[in-house]
């Protein structure tokens, strides 16, 4: 069984900086991608970054340049620096896990984040 415990949610001021971690723990395979997804109410569950085990990364056009994606493969862990935050970034994060073997995939239970003055 794999289990993601995500923290570092809360509330920020526009132009704010936060830090979500993710770890990852259970039957973890090496070939896999760690990602993190958030959804804002009334909106459907949005990519924001994915990282893959060998260190490709992709971002969603709204927060390239403002949010990195990193991960520790050996520990399982993978993080989300999120600079200069927006009033619209205010979303529940949910941390994303997937086993290319088994193509299992799993998921966080989410944080908060809400960006407002």
């Amino acid at each position: 069984q794999v289990q993601l415990v995500e923290s570092g949610g809360g509330l920020v001021q526009p132009g704010g900086s936060l830090r979500l971690s993710c770890a990852a723990s259970g039957s973890i395979f090496s070939i896999n991608i760690m990602a993190w997804y958030r959804q804002a109410p009334g909106k459907e569950r949005e990519l924001v970054a994915s990282m893959t085990s060998g260190g490709t990364t992709n971002y969603a056009d709204s927060v390239k340049g403002r949010f990195t994606i990193s991960r520790d493969n050996v520990k399982n862990t993978v993080n989300l620096q999120m600079n200069s935050l927006k009033s619209e970034d205010t979303a529940v994060y949910y941390c994303y896990l997937f086993l290319v073997k088994g193509a299992n995939y799993y998921w966080g239970q989410g944080t908060q984040v809400t960006v407002s003055s």
